[in-house]
């Protein structure tokens, strides 16, 4: 390997000796846990509070809010919530939820507004939360509506994604959150400059981290997806990067097979790897060679059982892309079929049975391999969240 080898590239050709040594990056040690991890309600209500109030977390990417007055509406863990584009650019969160008498102040997934008008007695705010109209104001009472504006979640947008966390009272530095590690690799790729081609959510009787445990497993391809994933990428084979929160690292594709046998020198092996990043508490994104795809794992409000999992493809504009439109769309509408069809088909079942299987009275103990690294990092950054003893 000569000196001429970017970093990146140095990662790549560690991977591929793994693959030629039947061998991985591993995390020095087997884990345990229970199966009440999953379907204990004090343990999820902690989730709740001490990881989903305290640390941000993305909501959505940069393009699907990209006008003034454009809204989307989300359940979090703890809250309702609206997500809107500011008049100067910016972006704010609210609790959906009119300070009148507590009515869901927007029903609709997302749109575009000058106001939010409440359906129970027409009260309206703008859309930076400030109460602008109280119906019949003169017979219900004199207020300040300076206090009784929407309630305002600590909101921000960095690296092309919005994030959130979900208490009303906490702070937000995602830089901070980040740390200088992750907070540099995210910046070196433009993601603010991509657009969300597809963004879908779905409702699943799991629990959230048996989802997110499901998308950091380089372990399980060959066996869960072996007509489909498995005939495209290496099972079991990692080049790994702990940066104590959060984690990255490389998986080979196969077609990075040519060069077992053979020295591929200098050249970029970077189109025959994914690059998977673990963003604490709940996101996975993975760097493919000509787009990104973000997974996102929240869980449900009251029962530990059920979690929403959301699933956005992130690529190229279509003008920096040298297609014409109609390739543009055809291309990526493939490429998402082809993801809900594994996902729907193939991840899903498999994960509601693990659910079932954890509500077993007498499921007992379980592993997590050394194989299962990015896992291992996961379970032990939310034991320090939820100030567990690892």
């Amino acid at each position: 390997m000569t000196s001429s080898i970017a970093p990146r590239e140095a990662r790549i050709r560690r991977a591929l000796d793994h693959l030629r040594n039947q061998t991985t990056d591993d995390y020095g040690s087997i884990g345990s846990f229970e199966a009440t991890d999953f379907t204990d309600p004090g343990i999820a209500a902690r989730e709740r509070d001490l990881v989903f109030g305290r640390v941000p977390s993305i909501v959505a990417h940069t393009s699907e809010l990209p006008e003034p007055q454009d809204f989307l509406t989300l359940r979090m863990p703890r809250n309702q919530i609206i997500v809107v584009r500011q008049k100067d650019g910016g972006v704010k969160a609210f609790v959906n939820l009119c300070r009148h008498r507590g009515a869901l102040l927007e029903e609709r997934e997302k749109g575009r507004c000058r106001l939010f008008s409440c359906g129970y007695h027409r009260w309206s705010y703008d859309t930076d939360g400030s109460l602008r109209t109280v119906t019949r104001g003169s017979t219900f009472g004199e207020i300040d509506r300076a206090d009784h504006g929407l309630v305002e979640l600590p909101t921000q947008e960095r690296h092309g994604f919005i994030w959130l966390v979900d208490d009303a009272d906490a702070d937000i530095d995602v830089a901070d959150w980040l740390g200088p590690d992750m907070d540099g690799v995210l910046a070196q790729y433009g993601l603010a400059d991509l657009v969300a081609f597809q963004a879908e959510g779905f409702e699943e009787p799991v629990n959230w981290k048996i989802m997110q445990d499901a998308f950091l497993d380089g372990y399980h391809i060959q066996y869960a997806h072996p007509n489909t994933a498995a005939k495209h990428v290496h099972t079991n084979v990692q080049a790994f990067e702990d940066f104590g929160r959060h984690c990255r690292f490389i998986a080979p594709r196969k077609t990075i097979d040519r060069w077992i046998d053979e020295d591929p020198g200098d050249r970029s092996l970077a189109k025959d790897v994914i690059e998977t990043h673990f963003l604490m508490p709940n996101s996975t994104l993975l760097r493919q060679p000509d787009h990104f795809q973000l997974l996102t794992f929240r869980p449900h409000p009251k029962d530990p059982g059920r979690s929403r999992m959301e699933m956005r493809l992130i690529v190229p504009k279509v003008e920096d892309s040298g297609m014409d439109e109609e390739s543009w769309s055809r291309l990526w509408a493939k490429n998402w079929k082809i993801l809900l069809a594994v996902l729907h088909q193939e991840d899903f079942p498999l994960l509601r049975g693990s659910q079932s299987g954890m509500e077993s009275a007498s499921a007992g103990p379980m592993l997590l391999g050394r194989n299962e690294i990015a896992n291992h990092v996961f379970h032990r950054e939310l034991r320090r969240l939820t100030q567990e003893t690892p």
